[in-house]
């Protein structure tokens, strides 16, 4: 079986007020069954409506169902890097819609930072399963196991606003109890000694950077 993420860029990150407290969601397609995505896979309705069905019962439904922020390397669930808790995953035609909360975790505050400062941010599901090549396309099989709906992952093309979200929120940023503040201080520097014309490429390579020794 092979770990298959899916990255969607439209879903509507709101911020509402709460008791002057800001609440800060994510809504909006996480799957889509029927098409052929842009890596060249189908996803089955049948496969997605069964796994979305165990994934409600098993995780959403007991408050369990958590999501990281960037690309894991696995199909497990790092409750270290947690970023948000989905709350809700539903059909809708061919489309599952989906809906979660950013959590006050570490990972959750760089997220509200980012959001704060007009980054671009998408979802990313994360499974296991085979695939079939058939008419062209890659078909997600019936094994098909969904790890988690949801991660949220940066839009490469515009990088700016992540790494400025990040450099705000370096104090949520902790290694072992100590603060990374000097590695942030670092990153600043070296994007800072940037010409322009490198600029963008040295702010998401420092994005990528950040977010893998986190």
């Amino acid at each position: 079986m092979k770990l298959i993420t899916e990255e969607i860029q439209n879903a509507e990150y709101i911020v509402e007020q709460n008791n002057g407290k800001k609440d800060y969601k994510i809504k909006g397609i996480f799957m889509q069954a029927e098409m052929k995505n842009k890596n060249g896979r189908v996803y089955p309705k049948d496969v997605l409506e069964r796994e979305v069905g165990r994934y409600n019962r098993e995780f959403i439904n007991k408050s369990r169902a958590f999501g990281e922020l960037g690309h894991p390397d696995g199909p497990t669930v790092n409750l270290e890097r947690v970023s948000h808790m989905i709350k809700a995953l539903y059909p809708d035609g061919n489309n599952f819609i989906g809906e979660a909360k950013i959590l006050d975790t570490p990972y959750g505050k760089i997220v509200k930072n980012l959001i704060d400062e007009g980054a671009k941010l998408g979802v990313s599901s994360r499974g296991m399963g085979t695939l079939t090549n058939r008419g062209g396309a890659n078909v997600v099989s019936n094994d098909f196991y969904l790890a988690t709906a949801a991660d949220i992952v940066a839009d490469p093309s515009a990088p700016e606003a992540f790494v400025e979200g990040i450099m705000e929120g370096k104090e949520w940023v902790w290694d072992n109890g100590l603060i990374k503040e000097q590695e942030v201080n670092r990153l600043k520097l070296e994007m800072s000694n940037a010409k322009t014309h490198e600029l963008a490429a040295k702010q998401a390579k420092v994005f990528e950077s950040f977010i893998k020794n986190l």
